[in-house]
């Protein structure tokens, strides 16, 4: 373990107030960071819960803002209690909003509208319109029509607030085709922006006489992803695809001719025509095969993170790297453990290149380090691990008397994730304050009590532990979001009943003040 020495704030607030910085831009922010850390870990301070709300819709949350009635409503949750900031008219079901992703003004642009550098929900409708969206007032700032030939239902960045991908359905051809035999020569479409101003990339379609027997395809950070049923996954630039492979260059809002039609691009009802049609295998970047398509990439230098394709090997994660795919020195990780869900594994978000690996009972934070006297080879090591708090006697004895009055005394093992010990479920990072938050549950009686602890990044080191009032029963779907002084719980229960929790920072309860008064 690391030190732990307390930070001073009143140091802090008096370094600000007199602007004992750097010329660093960055210094002020994250001194108020700081500050807002050390209140949020200190002893006293408390987390109320100060809403709670119940809906038939499902409830999302970005960045202060909480989303209801697919996304027609919002409400901000930075205030003392979450009050509304707008709500769109309501529509019809084919118009309504099916995904969204919350874009923030890129620093150092300079925009073409006033407008453009606050908020925005770039937001999915059913019936194939792509909204900007303001996200403090809901007023539509920019459409655009996709297509008629597709359903499109997925949102995501292929670069972070700059490029998105918009995905359609799988097209699966009608019953009576699949009945038939007949071969739907296109899977999906990917159509891909970039934002702020609005302008297409290309809208590219997957066609499996080119691929093969795909089952999906996406995009993340300008690389193509293939995956197929049998486990394999291939990579692909898309860079190389647009250049190589599009047929026409078109351009939002001007006339174009396609297919003997003529329209407008991105208006009702021409849309925008496929103008990325490959006809030959591209380029291979890179190819692995995993069990249940399951990759990630990550690490420095870049490592990847795959399951050996075997239903026996599910739960071992090999960590290899990219560049000759060979495995890292103790790369195999596999948690000893005996549960009914599986442990997962993931690369650091903060950048770091550490791996964490979380099982029912223990976070394990991984480093990647060179090994001594050989820099083209790295190994795996423990950074710090975070434990449960549970009995370390996993087994259970049963007394049980036989019909002649024998006492006879059975000895099994207990599930690491029984139900009655203490049980991780979430591990998320908060970047702004550097902390790692784990949500652990124990079931206590009838129903499970949840806390949510906040780890020093760092080392580990536990700072903060919030009890959640509410009971937590794990066999619901559940969110848990820390952001700053908030902390929210989001719950899916049977027959689409979602809840939502909210909890806000406090440093002296009304309570508290009470009982000083009365004390003095």
């Amino acid at each position: 373990m690391g030190p732990t020495r307390k930070p001073n704030v009143c140091r802090r607030l008096s370094r600000r107030a007199l602007g004992c910085f750097s010329r660093d831009a960055g210094v002020v922010q994250r001194t108020n960071l700081g500050i807002l850390r050390a209140l949020v870990c200190q002893e006293s301070t408390k987390f109320k819960n100060v809403w709670t709300t119940h809906s038939r819709s499902p409830i999302a949350y970005e960045r202060g803002r909480i989303y209801f009635d697919n996304y027609r409503r919002c409400v901000s949750s930075v205030a003392s209690e979450p009050r509304k900031l707008y709500e769109m008219p309501k529509c019809s079901k084919s118009e309504k909003i099916e995904d969204a992703l919350l874009w923030e003004c890129p620093v150092g642009d300079i925009l073409p509208n006033s407008s453009d550098y606050k908020s925005s929900l770039i937001a999915l409708t059913a019936h194939n319109w792509l909204l900007r969206i303001s996200a403090t007032t809901g007023k539509i700032l920019e459409k655009i029509y996709l297509a008629p030939y597709c359903k499109f239902r997925y949102l995501s960045w292929d670069t972070p607030q700059e490029v998105i991908a918009v995905k359609s359905a799988q097209n699966r051809g009608s019953a009576v085709a699949r009945q038939a035999g007949i071969q739907q020569p296109v899977l999906l479409y990917l159509a891909v922006f970039r934002v702020l101003p609005f302008s297409l990339v290309g809208i590219l379609e997957i066609n499996k006489k080119i691929f093969g027997n795909v089952t999906d395809a996406t995009l993340s950070h300008g690389i193509l992803i293939v995956m197929y049923s049998s486990g394999l996954v291939r990579l692909y630039s898309f860079q190389t695809i647009a250049e190589q492979f599009m047929q026409q260059k078109l351009d939002l809002g001007c006339a174009c001719r396609w297919g003997g039609t003529t329209g407008t691009v991105g208006e009702a009802p021409f849309g925008i025509p496929c103008n990325i049609k490959i006809t030959d295998l591209p380029p291979l970047l890179f190819e692995v095969s995993s069990l249940e398509n399951a990759f990630q990439i990550g690490g420095h230098p870049w490592h990847y993170i795959i399951t050996p394709n075997k239903r026996k090997q599910k739960g071992v994660f090999h960590i290899c790297a990219l560049k000759d795919n060979c495995l890292a020195k103790n790369g195999i990780q596999e948690m000893d453990c005996c549960s009914l869900e599986s442990d997962w594994i993931y690369f650091h978000p903060d950048a770091s290149g550490r791996i964490i690996h979380v099982g029912p009972n223990q976070v394990k934070v991984l480093k990647l380090t060179e090994i001594e006297n050989n820099s083209f080879q790295h190994q795996i090591s423990e950074d710090f691990v975070i434990l449960a708090n549970r009995e370390n006697n996993k087994n259970e004895n049963v007394l049980t008397v036989t019909a002649s009055g024998r006492v006879v005394k059975k000895s099994f093992n207990l599930l690491d994730d029984d139900p009655e010990q203490e049980t991780f479920k979430i591990v998320d990072y908060e970047d702004e304050l550097d902390l790692l938050s784990v949500v652990a549950v124990t079931q206590i009686d009838a129903e499970g009590k949840a806390h949510l602890d906040f780890h020093c990044n760092e080392y580990g080191t536990l700072l903060k532990s919030i009890p959640l009032v509410e009971s937590w029963d794990v066999t619901y779907s559940h969110e848990v979001y820390f952001d700053r002084d908030l902390v929210l719980h989001i719950e899916q229960k049977p027959n689409r009943v979602f809840s939502c929790y909210v909890y806000q920072m406090v440093c002296n309860t009304a309570e508290e003040e009470e009982t000083i008064n009365r004390s003095c």
